[in-house]
């Protein structure tokens, strides 16, 4: 489940893979800076959301070293009780309830899901395997308990997919696997705003969606399509908006990562939004940990794009901030080496993991 690299070579790597991470948030930061330097917008959202990465992964690579299976679990319990405590997580009013703090909820229970499967797979004893298990089975229970739909078929997805990566032996067939998937729900939501696809189906999806949201991608395309080279400038899409400026109480979102990217920081914006995907996908691939714990976090963070290509999920701190735990806990190198030998207890026997 690991490669066969030296010391030397795996420090190698994980530099590379630190300093594309470094280069990648100071480009998202310095991008939306100048887009509201010269659009008169507002950066400061986007660059909060570049900090709560930036410290959550921090913070996730030194818990994740020092305790590799307490920090995950502790880091579920914390996500949980937010979600339980505080089930609004949105600041604002709300407009519709899929639009705002549900997906909020979705994202941050799928983080708390997929970081209870990573310390289960962390642990190297039986009982607290099973236990850490049932902790990720409760998490998605109470996705549903609370009303989540979206969240409890996230935290599902998450659950099978981190039972299938203690079969796999190829991270990488893993790691393409997330990429496509990202891609092609990127390619679905686009299709979507552009009112591209077959009338039924796109009638379809607007039932789920809802049209307000509809509404609301299509004037971010609008506005992207008119402003493609730098935006109409961060946190200026309710100002532009046809939809937004309707909206007795609206927040000024279009309700996708992506398209918000579009409208309000042009292409760059989006290749950006891009580039921070992939540089978490690279540094999982390339990361020291046993396989399932990295295909587990690897799910965990694509089933969050996914929701926050279409909702609101990344404009909330608690979202940000976990998912930057998720992957600095995932790509952390525990001072208690997990060796081969080690990893092969975890391996599938007659059809079944066993220890």
């Amino acid at each position: 489940m690991t490669s066969d690299a030296g010391p030397g070579e795996v420090g190698e790597r994980r530099n590379v893979s630190d300093a594309a991470g470094v280069v990648v948030l100071g480009a998202c930061a310095t991008w939306s800076l100048i887009t509201a330097t010269v659009r008169e917008g507002r950066p400061e959202g986007v660059l909060l959301a570049v900090l709560a990465v930036a410290a959550g992964f921090a913070a996730g690579r030194i818990c994740g070293a020092l305790l590799p299976v307490a920090a995950p679990c502790a880091g579920a319990l914390a996500g949980l009780g937010l979600a339980v405590a505080v089930p609004h997580l949105a600041p604002g009013p709300q407009i519709v309830a899929p639009l705002g703090h549900a997906g909020a909820s979705a994202a941050l229970l799928t983080l708390c899901a997929g970081a209870a499967c990573c310390a289960a797979w962390s642990t190297p004893f039986p009982a607290v395997r099973l236990a850490l298990g049932a902790l990720a089975v409760g998490i998605t229970v109470s996705a549903a308990l609370l009303g989540s739909t979206s969240g409890f078929v996230t935290c599902a997805a998450v659950l099978l997919c981190s039972l299938a990566a203690g079969r796999m032996s190829n991270r990488g067939l893993g790691i393409a696997g997330f990429a496509l998937a990202a891609v092609t729900v990127t390619g679905l939501t686009w299709a979507v705003a552009g009112d591209a696809l077959p009338a039924g189906l796109t009638s379809s999806l607007e039932g789920q969606l809802t049209p307000h949201r509809i509404d609301l991608w299509r004037d971010a395309l609008h506005l992207a399509h008119h402003n493609a080279a730098l935006g109409v400038g961060p946190e200026r899409f309710g100002e532009l908006s046809t939809t937004a400026t309707r909206t007795l109480l609206s927040d000024g979102k279009p309700h996708s990562a992506l398209l918000q990217q579009a409208s309000e920081q042009g292409v760059v914006g989006v290749a950006l939004l891009g580039a921070s995907f992939c540089w978490v996908l690279h540094a999982l691939w390339r990361s020291p940990r046993p396989t399932p714990v990295v295909l587990t976090a690897g799910a965990a963070l694509t089933a969050l794009a996914t929701i926050a290509t279409v909702g609101n999920a990344l404009s909330f701190t608690a979202v940000s901030v976990g998912a930057g735990v998720l992957a600095g806990l995932a790509t952390a190198h525990p001072l208690a080496d997990e060796s081969p030998q080690e990893e092969l207890k975890v391996r599938p026997r007659n059809g079944r993991l066993t220890p």
